[in-house]
């Protein structure tokens, strides 16, 4: 997409770093919109935004040629109804200002790439889940529900509209990888709960070349699953990342102590226990070629030099 405008909205954490850097290596205009922006020497551009109002961000937008929305409050806290209520609302109140925006621009983007997350299946068991799955029914799921009905109810006629389903993303320098390295390291890297929970995850290079493809395939609409082809249970991630770090063993942690650390850490029990297999139907229909489809190349890759 090179000198392409491409504006990422929440586009200042671990994914969105990545796919700046990825769009601006390919030669175009990178802007962020930033609840705290800051200046920059790589070429990228952040701006303020809060998420929730029209401001002088909406600039540019005018004449995009594509727009990425990152924005939501993170998961990984407890799930009290009120952090619940809190993670709905970042999620469906950027998209409607976003939808807002749009509608105010002469030249609108002609497409708007939005991520949602696996857990719209809720917990899946063993069951694969692909795009013609429906919604589970636990909290996560219900968000990603009104998530993507709030997205899917904008009204952007001339704004192609991709959804993508984003599982566990797996890269050097964010996301849980790298706690998970440590705890390995120091023989803490055993199976949680039962261990029998899938986990669909993908190599943040595959992750970052989806939103490439979807981003500039005019062809591409709709929700896609993005993970690796090949889901794993927790008891296979947790041997591979093992394996890849000389650990040969570690002891397993049971449920209630699985529980009472997320408790003392602040976190939440069921993203470590609920179980997502899920399957990237639409991208293989697409052609997409993987970089690392199977877990063990992937974690190779990342903990090469741990």
């Amino acid at each position: 997409m090179s000198g392409k405008r491409i504006v990422i909205a929440g586009g200042s954490g671990f994914i969105g770093s990545a796919l700046a850097k990825e769009f601006s290596v390919r030669g175009g205009e990178v802007v962020i919109l930033s609840r705290s922006p800051r200046p920059r020497r790589d070429g990228v551009r952040e701006a303020a935004w809060d998420g929730e109002r029209v401001g002088e961000w909406i600039q540019f937008l005018d004449g995009a040629d594509a727009l990425i929305n990152l924005t939501g409050k993170n998961i990984n806290c407890p799930h009290t109804p009120e952090n619940l209520r809190g993670i709905l609302a970042s999620r469906v109140n950027s998209v409607s200002v976003l939808a807002a925006a749009l509608a105010r621009v002469k030249t609108p983007p002609p497409v708007w790439v939005q991520a949602s997350a696996v857990g719209f299946y809720g917990d899946t068991r063993d069951k694969l889940a692909d795009e013609d799955s429906p919604a589970g029914t636990d909290s996560l799921a219900e968000i990603c529900r009104q998530w993507e009905s709030a997205f899917a109810a904008t009204h952007l006629p001339k704004t192609r509209k991709v959804t993508l389903r984003i599982g566990f993303v797996l890269g050097r320098d964010g996301g849980a990888l790298p706690v998970l390295a440590r705890l390995t390291k120091f023989f803490l890297g055993g199976a949680v709960g039962s261990g029998r929970q899938y986990l669909s995850w993908i190599h943040l290079a595959d992750l970052v070349a989806m939103f490439v493809a979807t981003a500039g395939q005019g062809s591409l609409t709709g929700p896609f699953n993005a993970v690796a082809p090949h889901p794993v249970t927790n008891a296979e991630f947790m041997r591979e990342l093992r394996r890849v770090l000389h650990r040969p063993w570690s002891p397993p942690a049971p449920e209630f102590a699985v529980r009472l650390g997320a408790r003392l850490m602040k976190s939440e029990p069921s993203l470590a226990l609920a179980s997502q297999r899920c399957a990237p139907k639409r991208f293989v229909e697409t052609g997409f070629e993987f970089q690392f489809p199977q877990l063990r190349g992937a974690l190779e890759n990342l903990c090469a030099a741990a």
